[in-house]
């Protein structure tokens, strides 16, 4: 009898469902929780090294939709972004970082059962209020941030992360100048500079945009080396050195 019940117990264990890697309340195991140190999407980031702040709205709009804003994101590989997320709708969401597949497979988990995410790529929010998920993007593709609370995916509430290859830049494609006004607010500076060769333009004043962390390392009236591109139609400083 002692026998029959050690090799039942046995049996048993091994038949027990394997989930996913991931910590939900109601749902996975706290021990995959290290699996996530590093997913297709990247991994969890350290607040000391943030790189820039995104900010993200999650609502519902007057026609039924729900949806985030922005609704696209560009993140350069290697980057780590502190998202404050912010619910300003009537309802709960949650905004969740993964690959598409994977967010389809955790959507249709949480279609059949009730559970919530708890997990340092995802933040689940009430109504009105906010807070921050850190994360860093350490491998190139296209990703995507999601609602998985069942219905909310199906009402548009989803985008797509293009996380774009870290190349680095030649010498060639540096073009000199002195930064004549900055605009942090507005994201801007101008420049006195060179020809582009990436643009083929020649030498004259410009106004370009260039993101958070691009301009904390500018100064007005200072000499700059830098790489202008066309970014979503706007010329964009892209690298300084």
């Amino acid at each position: 009898m002692k026998n029959l019940l050690l090799t039942t117990t046995f049996a048993l264990v091994l038949g027990a469902p394997a989930f996913s890697a991931g910590n939900h309340s109601g749902g996975h195991d706290e021990s995959h929780a290290d699996e996530h140190a590093e997913m297709m999407v990247g991994r969890p980031g350290d607040a000391a090294s943030v790189d820039r702040s995104v900010d993200v709205t999650m609502r519902e709009t007057d026609d039924g939709d729900m949806v985030f804003e922005p609704a696209t994101l560009e993140i350069a590989q290697g980057e780590t972004i502190r998202f404050n997320v912010t619910n300003a709708g009537a309802l709960e969401h949650e905004f969740v970082l993964d690959t598409m597949v994977g967010n389809e497979a955790h959507k249709e988990m949480m279609a059949r059962m009730d559970m919530e995410h708890d997990d340092p790529n995802s933040i689940r929010l009430d109504e009105g209020t906010s807070g921050e998920v850190i994360w860093t993007f350490s491998n190139a593709g296209t990703f995507e941030f999601a609602c998985l609370i069942p219905g909310h995916y199906e009402a548009g509430m989803h985008g797509p992360i293009t996380v774009a290859e870290n190349v680095t830049q030649n010498d060639a494609d540096f073009s000199t100048g002195t930064i004549k006004k900055i605009d942090a607010k507005a994201g801007k500076v101008t420049i006195i500079h060179g020809p582009l060769p990436k643009l083929d333009m020649p030498a004259m004043t410009m106004v370009f945009r260039a993101d958070e962390a691009m301009i904390a390392q500018m100064s007005e009236g200072t000499d700059i080396e830098f790489v202008a591109e066309r970014v979503n139609g706007k010329l964009t400083v892209t690298a300084i050195k």
